[in-house]
């Protein structure tokens, strides 16, 4: 997920206090970014156990407002819009015409004909002009890329509320899963979600650029008592796998279906139309030429991205994901397989650096938050 750094690239507004923190800054999607500061495994615990803060700044924010936004909504994501309150966050799917993903984002209803569009980084520019090329057909919705407005943190782990709390006066425990609402942090403007991308109980906050700084450090200092650690996106990428959650580029992309990637509830199947219903139907109820399966080793190794996968002596697929993780301390993975290789508990071979070893098949999530 990592690349040596070059020039010219893009860096959030906190960009400073990684370098003085000495975090170890890596090139992603085009951005320089901090991969980690105390180290992968620490700060993946953290996570699982305390808490977690991550500079997500260089996610895309794209807002669509007009008389006929929910119709734009409608048209270019997969999940259902319409059931969407004011105050309520939906994960969702920019399709293609094909049913594959242009992206994966998260769609934010602002007002009744006000939404605002969670991108993934390196999507941002390709999203926008999709986004206004398929709005030509609709008179009253316009796009506008404010990613420039917004600074993005997120804090997560089991005592991310408590932290979190004593910098507001909104009632957290009063914000259910996947609903936002906007008020003060720390003396700044946010917009407070409870959302996230680890798998564990958490918030992710809004604020803008100029103010970001103030709400990193508010942050660290009232968490340091309590365990919480800055995190890099090294500690994120772990524990998004942890919780079999997709990565665009390793398991969704322009040639994977949503019914391939296992992500059918994202699909509003009682919308008449929108981008990709046609091929997704045709899909359904069919044997899959392929699926996303997870897997553990059984032999001792580590399946990284881009291995191969062979059964009874032929390439059958590919790792798209995996990684021995810090916390449940196993050698796992995902990969795209036949139908017939997907079965819970079906055995391959992966191709680690010339050694083939042996995989088994299990169900997902590999890693779910104890629940209360």
């Amino acid at each position: 997920m990592t690349e040596p750094l070059i020039d010219n690239l893009k860096k959030t507004p906190l960009y400073t206090s990684h370098c003085e923190m000495g975090a170890r800054m890596m090139t992603f999607g085009g951005w320089e970014m901090p991969m980690e500061y105390s180290g992968i495994t620490e700060e993946h615990i953290a996570v699982r156990t305390k808490a977690g803060l991550f500079d997500v700044s260089h996610m895309g924010e794209i807002e669509i407002a007009g008389s006929q936004a929910l119709q734009a909504i409608q048209k270019i994501t997969s999940n259902d819009a319409s059931e969407l309150n004011i105050g309520q966050v939906q994960y969702s799917a920019l399709t293609t015409h094909r049913g594959t993903f242009l992206d994966d984002l998260l769609v934010y209803r602002l007002a009744e004909t006000h939404f605002l569009l969670v991108l993934n980084a390196i999507n941002i520019d390709k999203g926008f002009s999709w986004i206004n090329k398929e709005l030509e057909t609709i008179n009253d919705a316009f796009a506008v890329n404010t990613s420039s407005r917004y600074a993005l943190l997120a804090i997560q782990g089991p005592k991310s509320a408590s932290i979190l709390q004593e910098l507001t006066t909104i009632e957290l425990d009063k914000i259910k899963y996947y609903r936002f609402t906007t008020g003060e942090l720390a003396g700044i403007r946010a917009t407070i979600s409870r959302t996230g991308y680890t798998g564990e109980d958490g918030f992710e906050v809004f604020v803008a650029p100029q103010s970001v700084k103030i709400a990193w450090e508010e942050l660290l200092k009232v968490g340091s008592s309590v365990g919480l650690l800055p995190a890099g996106l090294a500690a994120r990428d772990t524990l998004r796998l942890e919780s079999s959650m997709r990565l665009y580029g390793h398991e969704i992309n322009e040639k994977t279906t949503i019914l391939e990637a296992g992500l059918e509830w994202v699909i509003g199947w009682n919308k008449p139309s929108f981008n990709g219903r046609e091929a997704l139907v045709k899909q359904k109820g069919k044997t899959l030429e392929r699926k996303l399966v997870g897997f553990e080793m059984i032999d001792r190794g580590i399946a990284r991205h881009g291995y191969d996968i062979y059964g009874k002596d032929q390439k059958i697929g590919m790792v798209t994901s995996g990684t021995q993780t810090p916390f449940l301390k196993k050698a796992i993975g995902m990969a795209y397989v036949p139908d017939e290789w997907g079965k819970v508990e079906t055995e391959f071979l992966i191709d680690t650096r010339g050694r083939r070893l042996r995989a088994r098949v299990v169900s997902m999530p590999f890693y779910s938050r104890p629940k209360g």
